[in-house]
């Protein structure tokens, strides 16, 4: 049993960037599914699909490569089950001078930073992808 199923996640992101692979599979949950739909809006990800096997399913991400390097510099995990980290709409902070996003949820749903300025809202500060 995980206790952090984000982290999972997020390391088995940067290990593949790390590699050099082209896909990564991870167990799916909801909360996954909306990070992916994001880490792809933003364009840090070249695509993704979600397989059902009658379970938990699947999330398949096809990794994105620009003339051999990787959008994802440094994925991080903020909030974590031991230290959650909240912040207000006010102090959304700007993740390396504006190059680079965090991921929020928030009552709204989970949403990128700019998304987050943009409606008025703060919450848990999931994650910082640059």
């Amino acid at each position: 049993m995980l206790t952090d199923p984000i982290a999972d996640m997020i390391t088995r992101i940067r290990n593949a960037v790390k590699a050099e692979h082209r896909h990564v599979e991870i167990p799916g949950s909801r909360v996954k599914k909306e990070i992916t739909k994001i880490l792809f809006e933003e364009g840090y990800i070249g695509n993704y699909t979600f397989e059902d096997d009658n379970k938990q399913g699947k999330i398949l991400i096809t990794l994105k490569y620009i003339n051999d390097e990787s959008p994802i510099h440094e994925i991080k995990r903020i909030s974590k089950p031991s230290r959650r980290v909240y912040v207000g709409k006010k102090d959304i902070p700007l993740v390396t001078r504006g190059f680079g996003i965090s991921l929020l949820s928030t009552p709204k749903g989970i949403m990128s930073d700019a998304e987050a300025r943009k409606n008025g809202v703060g919450g848990e500060l999931l994650l910082e992808v640059w």
